[in-house]
This record gives C-alpha cells, structure tokens and sequence, in this order.
C-alpha cells in the first residue's frame, strides 16, 4: 500500500470550552457546502462533539488517539480518510498540550498542521502573545495559524488579526453570538438530534467564516501507509440489537463498524419507544442520558420484560455506563425524582452535583483486555463483587469496575470494541 496525500488541519485551543467542536463543525460545513468531501475525526474519547461534526460534514466521524486507539488504527483511518477525502479535519481534546498522550502528540505523530481556536471576547493584542506563545511551545510542533472565537465586532476581529507575528496564518473569526455557539448540559453538548436549529447554526457559523478570512484549503499532509490487518468473522450470522434513541446515544463509531466488520448484522431499537425487542441473538446498550427519561423507561414495561426475557435466556448482553444504569434496580436524577430500572442488577444509582468519574481505563476480562474511558456524573451503591478493575494509564485514581451476571458485563467503562476485536466478539457472541 502507497502513501496518500490530503489537506489537514487539528483543531486545538488553549484550554477546554474555548469553542473547538463550533469551529471544527463550522470549516466542515463550509467547505461540505462548496463540494468537497469532509472527513472529520474528533482526538479523545468524546461522543457528543461527533454527533455534531457528522451532521456539519455528512460523513460518519471516527475517534483518534495515541491511547484508546493505537497509533497504527489512527493511522489506518487517516489514510483511509486521505483516499476518500478532499479535506481532513480533526478536533482536538481539553488543550492543546494537555495530557499524555495530547493532541500537540497526535499532530506532531502524523504532521497535521495545528489551528489554534482562542477566545478572543476580553482580549485585544494578548491574542497575538497568546497565539506566538502556542506556535513555538514545542519547536517541532507543524502549527499552521488561528482563529479568533467569540469576536465583539468586524473591528474586533481585525483588531486581533493585526496582533499576530507574520508566521502565524489568521484563519478568521467567529462572532459571540446565539446563532452559532452550541448548547451544553452537564455531560457536555446537547445531542445533534435534539437541536432542530442546528444546520441554521452550523450554516450560520459558516457564513461568518466565510466573510471572515481566506478559506482555501490548507498544505496536503502525506499519511503513510498502515500495516495490513485481517478481522476475523467471528460474529459471522450474530444478530446485535444495539440500543439507539435519545436516552442511548454515546457509542464510538468504530465499534459499529467493527462489529459489522466481524460479520454481525446491527439492529437498532429503541428502549423508550418499542414495546419489545426485535429478533435478536445479543443485546448492545450503550451509554446516554437514561436520567433525562426515566418515567419513560419505567413506565415501557413491555420492553423491560423483553430484556428480562433475553437475560433469563442465557443470552449476552453489553451495558455500559447509562445502559448499566438501565439494568439496575434504580435511578434517581438530580432533582431527586426515582425510576424503577430494570432489576437485572442489584443497587441503585444516583445523580450527583458534580463530576465524579472522567478517565481513560484499560481492563483485563476473561475475553481479553479492552480500552476506553469512563465519564459520568452519577455515583452507584450494589452489593456485587467486580468482575474486574479498570486501571487509568494516567492518574491510577479511577478504577471502574466490570460487573457480570451469568452472559450480561456491565460497566460504567465505555469500552472502545476495536482495542480487542476478539474479546469484543466473545462478549456479543451467543
């Protein structure tokens, strides 16, 4: 396999909310718009930002990193997305330099030049400082330019455009307007599907772009070929109902893909809208926002028996994060309102104010050892013993445990399917 060449750009900042997925989203659909083919990838472990990107550029949106994904898997999708792509955009994670591996790694690992998104809405010349300060942080780093987010006027923008040293490109700026900027609720942005003005925003963020700066595309970058892999059907005739509305809606791409790779045929269901599963061998529920509809789910009781049904069945199921929470005996959301789950595990769970789990785990099963992340605001009180303990590559604070049930594994862990297509076959497999 050949080299392949195609325009790319890391969207990056210098800290978290500085408005990264709005830029990224917003290049995505201005140059989707103009009949180039957008690949947008997101760095880190993000599910939210990606429902975002796939509707801003029409292509499904694949994680990238150094860690969860491996280097050679960022590799192979990248090269895979430079043969298909006349523009390749990735959307970094917290900021720019900021954990290990960081997205200053990724763009360095593959030559991705770097845009540097700043919020500029207290600034005027500092903007020039902060941006030079970022360009020649790490000498070897490919940093291309910036783009000023959240700008008070036409007059501001060239204010801090004129504030930057002559290496560094001004890739424009967006304005600090509600017509563009993307709302949040406690697990980060809402979902794309609940959003009924998002292409407005998206078109709207755009034009403001567009009217902004220069928009030609920026130097193709070479990826190198990947290492030849082969995937086994191991799932080979494996019907998956795989859990998909708005409560279970945080699932890596690539999973799905893998999964389908592995010979499984994927079918979608929806826990708060159908009274009964369809025809299926195994069950998939991933993580989403089961406390925003608990009423829903507890009052649906012909798809509670169905899924009671499956488990008693001996058949596999695959829960993770809020479709564990899904199975437990309770729910209770930050109001203090409680929902009857689904009893197939012991304990309750609970909203909490703040934060109380953000890693990146790796756990060793019985399958095999599976990478992902753990992100959650909700804390858990059971009476079962883990199965396992997953270990962060970082802090070591965070060990989130893996529970089992006869066929059902649950976890607060967002397991990351392609780090161990084998031991994600066993788990699915009937």
């Amino acid at each position: 396999m050949n080299s392949r060449s195609c325009p790319a750009l890391l969207i990056a900042a210098p800290a978290s909310g500085q408005g990264k997925t709005t830029v990224t989203a917003a290049l995505a659909r201005l140059h989707a718009r103009q009949g180039k083919r957008v690949r947008v990838f997101k760095c880190g472990p993000d599910f939210l930002d990606p429902m975002i990107l796939a509707r801003a550029s029409g292509q499904p949106v694949y994680q990238l990193d150094l860690w969860m994904v491996g280097e050679e898997e960022s590799r192979r999708l990248l090269w895979q997305a430079a043969g298909e792509a006349d523009l390749i955009l990735i959307e970094g994670v917290m900021g720019l330099f900021d954990g290990n591996p960081s997205a200053a790694d990724l763009a360095r690992r593959f030559g991705v030049p770097v845009l540097a998104v700043i919020d500029g809405a207290a600034m005027a010349q500092t903007f020039g400082a902060l941006a030079h300060g970022l360009a020649s942080f790490q000498p070897d780093l490919p940093f291309s330019g910036v783009l000023a987010n959240r700008v008070g006027s036409t007059r501001h923008g060239e204010i801090l455009r004129d504030s930057l040293p002559e290496a560094i490109r001004w890739y424009g700026a967006l304005p600090r307007s509600t017509d563009v900027e993307l709302p949040s609720r406690h697990l980060g942005l809402v979902q794309a599907d609940e959003l009924a003005d998002l292409d407005a925003r998206l078109d709207a963020a755009a034009d403001a772009l567009e009217a902004s700066a220069d928009v030609a595309l920026p130097p193709a970058v070479s990826f190198a070929a990947p290492l030849s892999r082969t995937v086994e059907p191991l799932l080979q005739g494996v019907r998956i109902g795989v859990a998909r509305d708005a409560a279970f809606a945080f699932l890596y791409q690539a999973n799905l893909h893998l999964l389908r790779q592995l010979g499984a045929e994927l079918v979608f269901f929806s826990p708060l809208a159908d009274t009964a599963l369809p025809l299926v061998d195994s069950l998939y529920l991933p993580g989403g926002y089961p406390e925003l509809y608990l009423c829903a789910l507890a009052d649906n009781q012909g798809m509670a028996e169905a899924i009671r049904a499956h488990h008693a069945a001996g058949k596999p199921i695959l829960a993770e994060c809020g479709g564990m929470l899904y199975l437990l005996d309770g729910l209770t959301d930050k109001a203090g309102t409680h929902g009857a789950m689904l009893g197939l595990l012991p304990g309750e769970a609970r909203l909490q104010p703040r934060l109380t789990a953000l890693a990146l785990q790796t756990v060793e099963l019985p399958e095999g050892r599976l990478r992902g992340h753990t992100f959650h605001h909700s804390a858990l009180e059971t009476s079962l013993q883990p199965l396992a303990l997953g270990e962060c590559p970082n802090y070591k604070r965070t060990a989130e445990a893996v529970y089992r049930q006869g066929r059902l594994t649950a976890s607060y862990i967002h397991f990351y399917l392609p780090s161990d297509p084998t031991a994600a076959a066993e788990l699915l497999r009937p």
